[in-house]
């Protein structure tokens, strides 16, 4: 697996406004929805391992499917262990949705509920799960695994910039039970995402999948990086690597 340091790669700067709808500033057109999702051409990210040409959300029965299609190479990237968890850096493919956050544990109405496969050598955040198949539960978090996050804009991350929303000392919010116990809204279910070639996927359980059908979403790559401090703003958006609809207006619908 390749590995690169996000401050290394020059992508565009994108500035996301204070609603939880984005507006930004991107070198394309953006991707147009079709049957199969969203689909966009290549080339608008520089590494081709993150530049999206498609992404989809599928429900069936009791199962949402998270796809995106990439030039090539996914998974293939991965960020360079800084060697603590401060200023350490997350490489995500993510679907920010519209689905509330309370279908999956929170409380309702918290943010952008997002589907994230990230990969991240510095912390290990799946404290429930070996994903890397050694008998050690702590130390594998450079494998790519599934998170529930929600995120939410804050100008503490830069201007208009997102952040995984923190959970403020004291507070005691609702939690789904496989929350790994870092003070942000995220959860770990332990759902294994599947990487092959140009595809990333995972299916995600669901009591009524179906009932999710014409939920807008969209899909994004980015980098992520935990505060030099540890405290809050936690984890913020620092690259936008990608975003299959050019601005983030959410034009894709469950199928």
């Amino acid at each position: 697996m390749k590995t690169i340091k996000p401050n290394k790669l020059k992508w565009p700067v994108v500035l996301w406004s204070t609603s939880l709808m984005a507006s930004a500033v991107f070198a394309h057109d953006g991707g147009a929805v079709k049957a199969a999702g969203i689909q966009t051409t290549s080339g608008n990210a520089k590494l081709a391992a993150f530049d999206i040409v498609q992404a989809n959300i599928q429900a069936s029965d009791k199962w949402l499917t998270f796809v995106m299609s990439v030039s090539k190479k996914a998974g293939k990237t991965t960020p360079t262990s800084t060697g603590k968890l401060a200023g350490s850096d997350v490489f995500s493919y993510v679907w920010p949705t519209k689905i509330d956050s309370s279908t999956v544990g929170f409380e309702a109405d918290q943010g952008i509920l997002s589907m994230a496969i990230t990969s991240h050598p510095d912390f290990d955040d799946t404290p429930l799960f070996d994903e890397n198949g050694d008998g050690n539960l702590d130390n594998d978090g450079t494998v790519w695994h599934a998170h529930w996050v929600v995120l939410v804009p804050d100008n503490a991350c830069g201007e208009g910039a997102l952040k995984v929303k923190d959970i403020p000392a004291g507070s005691t919010p609702q939690l789904p039970l496989t929350w790994p116990g870092l003070p942000i809204l995220i959860d770990s279910p332990g759902y294994s995402p599947v990487i092959s070639k140009t595809q990333v996927s995972v299916r995600v359980p669901f009591k009524n999948a179906t009932a999710l059908k014409g939920v807008a979403f969209d899909g994004v790559t980015s980098g992520l990086r935990v505060n030099e401090s540890a405290h809050a703003p936690l984890l913020c958006v620092v690259d936008v690597f990608d975003v299959a609809s050019g601005d983030l207006s959410l034009p894709g619908k469950i199928q």
